[in-house]
């Protein structure tokens, strides 16, 4: 049976260990049935560094009932959405289907990743023909296992969010892949609230999902900042997805939980550093060290002294530069003589005594 690959190459850019973390901004709604703030959006995301910039393909109709009763609206007291049917939300938050090759053609020219999140198989169909490169399927439909196995028979890198999914329903996934011999499966710990919590980030699920599938995982955070982002990153993260907007001021469906261009900015610089930190097991002196080294304590004397005289504590310290013997012999010099005569500010060696 195929083996799920640990390095994803997407148009170059690699997904994995030995790389980067791989930064997705999503658009989702914060286009606000905007085609020029889609755009903008695109341009924004692109002047931060991000590697892909990501959307979502689906309408009303294919994603739920136009219906008004309980079961089809938003109750939780909770919820930025509260109160609005699901059939309202998803026609003001979609993305026109006629804006997808524009705002692939602007990420195309601004040199990031396009790709989308599919929510039925027309729209992967729709995906398909537009020819994205990679797809991502949501927390909400992450055991939508007939969706999963239509996207794996393309043959592209599919990111998977496993927000609610039970280890069973993982492996679901994860055999449903190996069945289409795709072997190029990313999940994303992801904790399904809008906003969600540091506290619900849970970020030690990554490795244990890395060990347990042996598949590259991310994450999908939905808190606020990039504090999450950036702890996820030495626990194994090799993909951050966070929702991305001009300004929260502008209001949308996803603006209160979206990152604002600066702040994008960041996650993306210090992602990298947190991932350049992350380093091996070394105790070996760096190049940067090697030249403080001589600054550290060690042993010299601190009076002027005739041959013959006793070392003690009176005339004897641990000062920095380096250049004496270490600290560790401080007990075991004292009360010995010095061997000729030495000025102050001398650094004690064995030859001294």
């Amino acid at each position: 049976m195929t083996r799920l690959s640990n390095l994803i190459n997407i148009n170059q850019r690699f997904i994995g260990k030995p790389y980067r973390p791989f930064i997705i901004a999503e658009m989702s709604g914060n286009h606000n049935h905007s085609l020029e703030r889609a755009l903008k959006i695109v341009d924004a995301a692109a002047e931060c560094g991000v590697d892909a910039l990501k959307i979502q393909t689906y309408t009303a109709d294919t994603m739920t009932l136009n219906l008004n009763t309980n079961e089809f609206s938003i109750t939780d007291n909770n919820s930025l959405w509260k109160g609005r049917s699901l059939y309202d939300l998803y026609k003001e938050a979609y993305t026109p289907w006629e804006w997808h090759k524009p705002i692939m053609d602007r990420c195309h020219e601004k040199g990031i990743i396009f790709f989308s999140t599919p929510f039925d198989e027309t729209a992967v169909d729709f995906l398909e023909d537009l020819g994205v490169l990679l797809y991502k399927v949501a927390s909400f439909e992450n055991t939508d296992i007939k969706l999963i196995e239509k996207i794996a028979k393309t043959q592209k890198p599919v990111i998977i969010s496993t927000g609610m999914a039970s280890i069973a329903e993982l492996d679901d996934i994860v055999q449903t892949m190996k069945k289409q011999e795709n072997d190029k499966l990313i999940f994303l710990k992801c904790t399904s609230a809008y906003p969600a919590t540091a506290k619900e980030a849970n970020l030690k699920t990554i490795s244990h999902l890395q060990n347990m599938f042996n598949v590259n995982v991310g994450l999908s955070d939905h808190t606020m900042g990039i504090g999450v982002s950036l702890a996820s990153i030495p626990l194994g993260a090799t993909v951050i997805e966070k929702h991305f907007t001009l300004s929260r001021s502008d209001g949308g469906v996803d603006s209160a939980f979206s990152m604002e261009p600066a702040e994008m900015k960041l996650l993306v610089d210090e992602s990298l550093k947190a991932w350049e930190a992350i380093g091996e097991i070394s105790y070996i002196k760096s190049k940067s060290e090697q030249a403080s080294a001589k600054f550290k304590r060690s042993l010299y004397i601190t009076k002027d002294l005739k041959s013959g005289e006793i070392l003690s504590k009176d005339n004897i310290k641990a000062v920095r530069p380096g250049f004496g013997l270490s600290t560790k012999y401080y007990d075991h010099i004292i009360g010995r003589k010095v061997t000729r005569d030495v000025k102050k500010g001398t650094p004690v060696s064995w030859d001294l005594i």
